[in-house]
């Protein structure tokens, strides 16, 4: 046999009207969704005086402002996933060049070992004479110069096999390669694109994307690579 809960007074406490249990906001839904927009113009419909009707044109107005409003958000989002997979794609992508070498605009080389050089080319868009190779160490002193003579307009390679004017080797380390020529008689410096060796691949924060780190401990975005495999 069934029996019902009673209360201390004798009587059932099943028979009371219990109170609804309403989910209060706590402040944490900072945005308007749809179903609480169309609650609210049902609510606004439902209230409205009889004798002053909601304009048809506004209310059509209104519900168009919000599905746009809500498309768009939707759009951002799924935008901003379709960002975020391209950006990985490009890092696996990008990975396939660790321990290739990259050509790159600067100046600056780096020997991790004696006797390994640096190579690069030397930009020119015409035709460049008496030009010379300087290289220098991270001191700023020459240790090696080169005559190369007549260089033809165009993108002419070079190669420094990391030895000084003596033919000693020189230690690890940065060297800048400065290039010197004269054009119709003037002189002029001509600017060089550098062989790098990728170390690893990284990816940067604030929408940079995917960052190759090369020898030297320098970084580069993968925008920046103008030849692969030299």
């Amino acid at each position: 046999m069934n029996t019902l809960e009673r209360s201390q007074t004798g009587l059932n406490t099943d028979l009371y009207w219990q109170p609804e249990k309403v989910k209060v906001a706590d402040g944490t839904e900072q945005s308007l969704k749809q179903e609480d927009f169309f609650a609210l113009l049902t609510e606004q419909l439902a209230n409205q005086d009889p004798t002053k009707p909601v304009d048809n044109d506004q209310l059509v107005a209104q519900m168009t402002s919000f599905t746009m409003a809500d498309g768009i958000s939707q759009l951002n989002t799924k935008f901003g996933d379709f960002a975020s997979s391209m950006t990985s794609n490009q890092a696996l992508q990008a990975s396939s060049l660790i321990g290739q070498n990259v050509l790159v605009t600067g100046n600056i080389g780096h020997m991790s070992e004696q006797g390994q050089g640096v190579t690069g080319v030397i930009i020119s868009d015409q035709t460049t004479q008496n030009t010379k190779i300087a290289i220098q160490n991270s001191q700023g002193e020459v240790v090696r110069t080169m005559d190369i003579g007549t260089l033809a307009a165009g993108n002419s390679e070079f190669k420094w096999d990391g030895t000084d004017q003596n033919g000693n080797l020189l230690p690890p380390g940065d060297y800048a390669v400065q290039v010197q020529g004269e054009v119709f008689g003037e002189p002029t410096s001509l600017p060089t694109a550098i062989n790098r060796h990728v170390d690893s691949v990284s990816l940067a924060s604030a929408g940079l994307g995917v960052v190759l780190n090369l020898d030297g401990d320098v970084s580069i975005k993968l925008d920046d690579v103008i030849q692969i495999g030299r």
